[in-house]
């Protein structure tokens, strides 16, 4: 047997201040209380920083720092010019990229090998494809003369910081928009180290603010009548409180809510090809995934072979240090969240289901869950219905098509689905019956900025990404 030698990634490459402000107008400040929290690394639990904590006064002074720039120097530039700074954005991203991985990996506990080999590149792509159309919005399929709606509040998840930003800031600025963004309050650094990029970027005063702290910052940004627009990835619960505060305004809005995705394994699948992609679907960035297949449906004429081969894969898994390059599965962001994983899996064998987990030895300090599967699940199951967001994968069987895509629509959410099998006029027939935003043939979590993605039913409204991602910052 070959032992894997250790293979740290640098932390010199970042260098970390002990404390952060607010970024609004250009400049790092203080916040009007003088409060602040600390971000931790969840894998050991060290104090990375101390972040400032906005109020209702700092996100007043960031809205309007957005609308003075909005008026004076964003909105009425024109696209090319717009371009520049989103290109120049773009740029310094991949120039700087190894620094904002390690940061990523640091302050949210995913392994550096996704960080680096899938966060990165796709922030970067966003800004590159974003810069292309600042200066061909007409041509977008929006009408002749699209314009941007104003001041963007934009408030975003702790499972990929900096690509949510992306999500968020290129589309908005493209368009033409001013934004005020809230990232989340555990992983608050990759938004300020963009915030750096900003001023290196030359981007004018106002354009970009962030504003750091934890749900009264986000509903201070919600409900102040200076915002025109309000973008929000997380939780469904959360987004059924910001749909109940715009509603009756003159905000739009767009949600990127929960997910309990299924992911269908027929009897004709390549089962090797299948378990990569279900091992990709439910423990990429340790299942803190709103897509992830969390829900496995296989045939059951092959439901012991596929199991047997899956089980086999996950004790290949390597969980432990997130900056080691031979990593799989990282530290769970929180422990809040790792409390909730740690609940619905306790639900799941006190409802009857099997479990099990793959030999394995969790660091003694972070927070961390071993990846795990259930058998023996129902649809009546706990952990078939409701979102664990962690490594946990639920196993149900079908005999038919239209069993399994009667398994896959029963569920509150509707945000993405997989498909396996070898007969592409199968994939056709699923997908036009599946109710979910994006449904993935053969492969899981592939994702491309040109290509819109959202949900329906209680995944949220709204898509992000492609030129479909435009129309969320226009009056159109």
């Amino acid at each position: 047997m070959f032992e894997y030698a250790p293979a740290p990634e640098s932390r010199s490459v970042v260098d970390l201040k002990p404390s952060y402000g607010l970024f609004i107008d250009g400049k790092f400040v203080d916040p009007a209380d003088g409060s602040g929290f600390k971000s931790i690394n969840p894998a050991s639990e060290e104090v990375l920083a101390e972040v400032a904590e906005g109020g209702a006064q700092d996100v007043d002074r960031a809205v309007r720092a957005a609308r003075r720039a909005y008026e004076k120097v964003w909105g009425p530039m024109p696209g090319r010019d717009r371009a520049k700074y989103l290109f120049r954005i773009a740029r310094i991203i991949q120039e700087r990229s190894r620094e904002l991985a390690v940061l990523e990996s640091l302050d949210n506990g995913k392994p550096i090998k996704e960080s680096r080999d899938v966060d990165l590149p796709l922030v970067a792509a966003h800004f590159f494809y974003y810069a292309g159309w600042a200066d061909k919005l007409p041509h977008a399929g929006f009408g002749p003369d699209p314009k941007p709606i104003g001041v963007a509040g934009q408030v975003i998840p702790w499972n990929f910081p900096l690509l949510m930003l992306a999500w968020k800031i290129a589309p908005a600025l493209a368009a033409g928009n001013t934004v005020v963004l809230k990232p989340a309050e555990t992983t608050p650094l990759t938004a300020l180290l963009f915030a750096e990029i900003c001023q290196q970027a030359d981007l004018p005063a106002g354009v970009v603010n962030i504003v750091t702290g934890a749900g009264e910052t986000g509903r201070a940004l919600v409900e102040h009548d200076g915002v025109d627009k309000v973008a929000f990835t997380g939780s469904t619960d959360v987004g059924r409180a910001i749909a109940r505060a715009v509603a009756g305004s003159r905000k739009k809005l767009t949600l990127e809510l929960g997910g309990k995705a299924a992911n269908i394994v027929f009897d004709d699948a390549p089962v090797d090809q299948a378990v990569e992609g279900i091992v990709n679907g439910i423990f990429f960035n340790q299942g803190h995934v709103c897509c992830a297949g969390s829900r496995l449906l296989i045939q059951e004429s092959v439901a012991d072979r596929v199991l047997e081969s899956l089980k086999r894969r996950m004790a290949q898994l390597r969980v432990g240090d997130p900056l080691d390059k031979n990593t799989d599965i990282g530290a769970i962001n929180s422990a809040a969240q790792l409390a909730r994983i740690k609940e619905l899996s306790d639900a799941g064998s006190a409802e009857g289901a099997e479990r099990w987990s793959p030999p394995c030895e969790l660091p003694d300090r972070g927070f961390w869950f071993a990846p795990t599967i259930f058998t023996g699940v129902t649809q009546a199951h706990r952990i078939a219905r409701e979102e664990i967001f962690g490594p946990v994968l639920s196993v149900l069987t079908f005999r038919t098509p239209a069993e399994a895509v009667e398994k896959a629509n029963n569920t509150p959410y509707g945000l993405s689905a997989g498909i396996w099998t070898e007969k592409g006029s199968r994939i056709l027939w699923m997908a036009d019956r599946l109710r979910a935003g994006v449904v993935w043939a053969n492969t899981f979590n592939k994702f491309d900025p040109t290509s819109p993605f959202g949900g329906y039913k209680e995944s949220g409204y709204g898509r992000e990404g492609g030129r479909h991602g435009l129309e969320a910052y226009l009056n159109v």
